[in-house]
């Protein structure tokens, strides 16, 4: 039997056996480590889901782009419909300025009111309710860019220069 482990036969034989159980080996540990892939691609794929780690990636990606034209179509809209919030925001009253005082000198007391209401631009109406005894008239006139376009009284000049912003 010494004579038959000598021989080449006998090498070689003993040469295959050892690269044979190398083999295996090596296919056992390989087999560990995929047995651990795919139970982390379980963890990142789900049970129920059959398909490979490429088409979950790509599954992905078409669901971000998809998300991404979403929201920029939504801030499309949004800016558009905020250039019309702030069109509307520029005519609305901004500044506003109120006096009140006795138009007569009478002893009834700060009856009149002289009110200014302008827009971001500066441009509006001061409106004045002058009272008497048994009537009130109401006066307005138009305020461009901060000057009027008719004479203010010194009533309604103070209440423009409370609504002109300093």
């Amino acid at each position: 039997m010494t004579s038959e482990l000598t021989s080449t036969a006998g090498i070689l034989a003993l040469a295959a056996a050892a690269i044979a159980l190398a083999a295996i080996a090596l296919v056992a540990m390989l087999f560990r480590q995929l047995k651990r892939v795919r139970a982390d691609q379980r963890a990142v794929l789900g049970e129920q889901n059959a398909q490979d780690l490429v088409a979950h990636a790509a599954a992905l990606d078409a669901s971000f782009r998809s998300l991404h034209d979403y929201v920029s179509e939504t801030a499309e809209r949004l800016n558009s419909r905020l250039s019309i919030v702030e069109q509307r925001l520029e005519g609305a009253v901004a500044h506003c300025g109120l006096i009140r005082y006795d138009a007569y000198n009478e002893m009834s007391g700060r009856q009149s009111t002289s009110i200014a209401l302008l827009d971001s631009s500066r441009s509006g109406v001061v409106l004045s309710s002058i009272h008497h005894r048994d009537q009130a008239r109401l006066y307005a006139k138009q305020v461009s860019e901060g000057s009027a376009d008719l004479r203010l009284s010194p009533e309604e000049e103070e209440a423009l220069r409370l609504a002109l912003p300093e």
